[in-house]
């Protein structure tokens, strides 16, 4: 697998992001989350997969839009709809047989019993308690501008990590390894779900998963 180049990686926000997006933070010794971006649908900004009884499930937070085009850290979220009873109890279906789950489970429900009026509070909130239990340590930075072209020094993955397989961009950085799931038996190895499925079925041994991914000790 390549080295990477750079050591400055552009990201866009993510809703409990796969596992290839937080293996970007340990590749790099900045991270930069695009805030100042047009906030784009049917991506990670707003939605992360787990893999459920039935299969792998996407779970999306609903936005208002009052206007065509909203800055990422101006979104709010559609907060009249029980979207954060229905995920939780979707993550419980999912997770609650999980090796790590009751171990994990009090420091994620509560991001479900609080309202959240701006979907960056609830996606950063999570991703750096995320961060916590990694124990990676890396500079986590918001943008303050909109930058169009970053240049050589900035590697931009802003858009290359899509839910949509026609969407995503090639990674020499990033090979899935394989751990146990609550439903191996059912579906064999799913890759590149939410972190969630990583922590809740590996805790500790998370960040060792993530390090084969990207197939170097960095």
């Amino acid at each position: 697998m390549q080295t990477h180049r750079a050591s400055q990686v552009l990201l866009s926000t993510a809703y409990l992001g796969p596992v290839q997006y937080f293996s970007k933070f340990l590749l790099y010794d900045v991270v930069w989350l695009e805030t100042e971006e047009n906030y784009q649908k049917q991506t990670y900004r707003s939605r992360c997969n787990i893999l459920s009884p039935n299969g792998v499930m996407a779970l999306t937070i609903p936005v208002t839009k009052d206007r065509p085009k909203v800055l990422t850290r101006d979104l709010r979220i559609d907060n009249t709809l029980e979207w954060q009873k229905n995920h939780w109890t979707s993550i419980e279906s999912a997770y609650s047989s999980s090796p790590f789950f009751e171990f994990l489970a009090d420091d994620f429900a509560p991001f479900y019993e609080r309202t959240y009026r701006y979907l960056l509070d609830f996606t950063i909130g999570l991703q750096e308690l995320v961060m916590e239990y990694l124990e990676v340590d890396v500079a986590v930075r918001r943008t303050g501008e909109y930058l169009k072209n970053v240049g050589s020094e900035i590697d931009d993955w802003r858009g290359g990590i899509h839910p949509k397989k026609r969407m995503q961009q090639p990674d020499p950085h990033f090979k899935p390894v394989a751990y146990p799931q609550v439903f191996t038996d059912r579906y064999g190895f799913v890759p590149n779900l939410s972190i969630l499925d990583l922590l809740f079925n590996e805790g500790p041994n998370a960040e060792n998963i993530l390090r084969q991914c990207v197939g170097v000790d960095v």
